[in-house]
């Protein structure tokens, strides 16, 4: 995926053409991974009664990657969130969260993401380009992420990791429900932060 084709202790470069973005050669990144669940995090923030943000994340999801290292654009990813898992640290809310108003976890119990392109930006910023899919509705979405590094840990498996994120309107996903305040403007903002910090583990 072109998110990882810069190794912060990698010193070689290759060649590329002139109007390529040039970065050194992580063909050694080549290969399948599968996102950790335990050390990554897939969160959001959402406006709330015009004043703070309610922020929170889901706790169960899979992913996978294949990375190529020497050619990122030939880099594919997936991911796919449990609805059930969506967690503010308040159980009533949670709860409005899965129903109808909102995600309706019951009809649509997945979130999932499918990469249609990457790209290198520049430097260790990179942008993955790919179709969301929220209660039924698929929309394009651009992911912008910072490579955090490659490591092998003390178990023996080859890791890579990135974090960012993207801002996305929950209309345009069906997510409308909302409330009119008596000083004015919504209960709930339209635009959300979603936030991923990932960490993925290299197949055997």
């Amino acid at each position: 995926m072109g998110i990882f084709n810069r190794s912060k202790n990698t010193a070689a470069t290759v060649a590329a053409p002139a109007t390529a973005v040039q970065g050194p050669d992580l063909a050694h990144l080549t290969g399948d991974y599968t996102i950790d669940a335990a050390h990554s995090r897939i969160g959001f923030a959402v406006r709330h009664a015009m004043v703070t943000n309610v922020r929170g994340e889901f706790a169960e999801y899979e992913g996978k990657l294949h990375l190529d290292g020497s050619n990122p654009a030939a880099s594919t990813a997936e991911l796919v969130i449990k609805v059930a898992s969506i967690s503010t640290g308040q159980a009533q809310r949670d709860e409005h969260l899965r129903t109808g108003d909102f995600f309706d976890a019951a009809a649509h119990p997945e979130i999932t993401f499918r990469s249609t392109s990457a790209e290198r930006v520049d430097g260790d910023t990179y942008r993955l380009h790919g179709d969301l899919t929220i209660k039924g509705t698929t929309r394009p979405v651009t992911l912008d992420l910072e490579f955090t590094g490659a490591a092998t840990d003390v178990y023996g498996a080859n890791r890579v990791g990135f974090e960012g994120g993207t801002s996305v309107d929950r209309t345009a996903w069906g997510l409308t429900y909302n409330a009119a305040l008596e000083t004015g403007g919504v209960l709930i903002g339209e635009k959300v932060k979603l936030t991923l910090d990932v960490s993925a583990v290299r197949a055997s």
